[in-house]
């Protein structure tokens, strides 16, 4: 199990899936560079990110450790002495939640599409679901850039610091309601999830393991001016606990040692990461394969991704162009493979929303189902519309969303459609892959599925454009656009 693919198999092919799997896609000549190099150094320039400068500013708001609109706003909503008063100060408090909630997504978006570390944003993607939160809940958009700065920097490093730091957030401690666990009143929740959905699975714990863990996590809660983690030890519930057979006065950080300390922990996030990275049932001997690289390496995340990424079994057939692109994918990928710009704030913020992926919302403490869930008539129908806006630069209405969309209706035109600008397409091809109808199916194939469509829909394909000599711009956007309403297209 998990040895190394073959210098003769790598090739354009493996190439590509490379850049799908560690990254959010690429055009033709991106593939032509990583296939050069060789698998080994195209690997280690996924892994090994941290050798790459990333000077992504962050977003406009954020400010030396608080967030001072926000703050502002919500110290004279607490300071008011009537009700009149705070009526009048609340709608301004949540013109900023919403506006930065907006702002926070888009700046993420862009950070996929256009940063320097493909594969750092795609393991921050991969956490943020893993250890979801929710702005629904948190509703602090500062808390949620802060978890989403830790699970960046941490995204790849020793999963046991990684758990720690995540189990501290403040947006962690709002969401799973450990702000208000205290001695005599453990709050059992974010005990439960930890094993159940961050670390173990079902079935690798008790109930009394999650009463006494819930007992060690007493006391952590948030600061005076409720922004940074901090202990409070006379919350704390002090005394033996015992957790997985085990008794000791043990404090929430050796809890989680405790948990990390079992073999179950690495299977779980071994057979997860197989699941987003490469398909959605990982076969048995690979988890045990990967369970033991991660538990020898002491859960090291950068070793166990080099390991997935140059294994044979990640470049198998059955892999390659069998996964369901994330609506994040499919964005993002689709801009790469246009080499078009990414679309304006409210344009991607109602694509991800309307395809079923709201960054900072997941739909619950599970996150996202992911793979087939993903595709549904709405959503589906939804991909094609799109497709269709960024190839021919639509405008599109927004039923029923305004609601929804608070933080971009300012962005909106008077008549509340969206105006996307059309991908520059013409200059995607050569001369010579646009002067026959077969050298031009291959190129377009090559680019937007690296693979080939089945031979009915390329048949329809050259059917469209027999009668097309020479191939104009209309054309071109016409095939791109029924390419992209293909079921190939949905997959990476």
């Amino acid at each position: 199990m998990l040895e190394p693919l073959s210098a003769s198999q790598w090739n354009e092919e493996t190439a590509a899936h490379l850049l799908n799997r560690a990254g959010f896609g690429g055009n033709p000549r991106e593939v032509k560079n990583l296939q050069q190099v060789g698998m080994n150094a195209a690997v280690s320039w996924f892994v090994d990110y941290d050798k790459i400068p990333d000077n992504t500013p962050s977003p406009s708001w954020i400010g030396d450790g608080t967030d001072p609109d926000l703050v502002t706003a919500e110290t004279a909503l607490r300071n008011a002495t009537d009700e009149e008063t705070r009526r009048a100060l609340r709608p301004q408090q949540e013109h900023i939640i919403y506006s930065q909630i907006a702002d926070l997504r888009y700046w993420w978006i862009r950070r996929m599409a256009l940063g320097p570390r493909p594969l750092q944003e795609k393991m921050t993607l991969f956490w943020h679901g893993h250890f979801a939160t929710s702005f629904e809940k948190v509703r602090n958009p500062y808390f949620l850039w802060m978890q989403n700065e830790t699970l960046r920097q941490q995204a790849t490093g020793n999963f046991n610091e990684l758990l720690a730091a995540v189990a501290k957030d403040p947006a962690m401690l709002l969401y799973l309601d450990g702000v208000d666990s205290r001695k005599g009143k453990p709050n059992e929740n974010f005990a439960r999830e930890v094993m159940e959905l961050f670390t173990l699975g079902e079935g690798h714990y008790t109930e009394q393991d999650i009463q006494q863990a819930a007992k060690a996590y007493t006391g952590w809660g948030l600061d005076k001016d409720r922004l940074h983690f901090e202990y409070h030890p006379k919350n704390h519930d002090e005394g033996p606990k015992t957790v997985f057979g085990q008794t000791g006065d043990y404090t929430g950080e050796q809890v989680l040692d405790l948990i990390c300390a079992k073999p179950e922990c690495a299977r779980f996030i071994s057979a997860k990461l197989w699941r987003f990275f490469v398909q959605d049932q990982p076969p048995q001997p690979v988890v045990d394969a990967l369970a033991h690289e991660f538990q020898s390496s002491n859960l090291d995340l950068k070793h166990l991704m080099g390991v997935i990424f140059r294994s044979k079994e990640f470049y198998a057939p059955e892999v390659i162009r069998a996964q369901i692109k994330s609506p994040v994918q499919w964005l993002v990928s689709s801009t790469h493979q246009l080499e078009a710009p990414v679309p304006t704030m409210p344009m991607a913020l109602v694509m991800l929303l309307q395809l079923g992926e709201e960054l900072f919302q997941p739909p619950n403490v599970k996150g996202w189902d992911g793979g087939i869930a993903w595709i549904t008539t709405t959503n589906l129908l939804n991909r094609y519309n799109y497709a269709a806006a960024l190839v021919e630069g639509e405008r599109v209405p927004l039923p029923g969303l305004r609601g929804q969309m608070q933080g971009i209706m300012n962005s909106l035109q008077e008549d509340g459609l969206l105006q996307v600008a059309p991908a520059s397409v013409a200059s995607l091809f050569t001369a010579e892959q646009l002067s026959t109808a077969d050298n031009f199916l291959e190129a377009l194939q090559a680019r937007f599925i690296n693979g080939t469509l089945r031979p009915q829909r390329l048949a329809s394909l050259r059917d469209f454009l027999k009668t097309r000599s020479p191939i104009e711009e209309a054309d071109i956007r016409k095939s791109i656009r029924l390419l992209m309403s293909t079921p190939e297209y949905q997959l990476t």
